[in-house]
């Protein structure tokens, strides 16, 4: 299990603002955009960010999910005011 936690100051550019990113410790592993579609992409350059915070239950519950299963502690969950 890996112990980091993902670092709001290491955020990639591409994230909206909000409460959900992803850090520069992203390794592309996909996870987060196959949990939750509608909130993640991957960068041309390779690395995932958060395209759209989410905006019902059930696209909480997928970044929930894809923040619990990166595999890397990429994605973070306390964005707010830190944008």
């Amino acid at each position: 299990m890996v112990s980091r936690m993902a670092e709001k100051t290491a955020k990639w550019p591409q994230n909206v603002p909000g409460k959900y990113y992803v850090d520069e410790s992203c390794i592309a592993s996909d996870f987060c955009i196959a949990a939750a579609p509608n909130n993640f992409k991957m960068d041309d350059s390779g690395h995932a960010y958060v395209f759209k915070q989410p905006e019902n239950e059930e696209e909480e519950r997928q970044c929930r999910e894809a923040l619990a299963g990166c595999p890397v502690c990429a994605i973070g969950d306390n964005g707010i005011g830190n944008d």
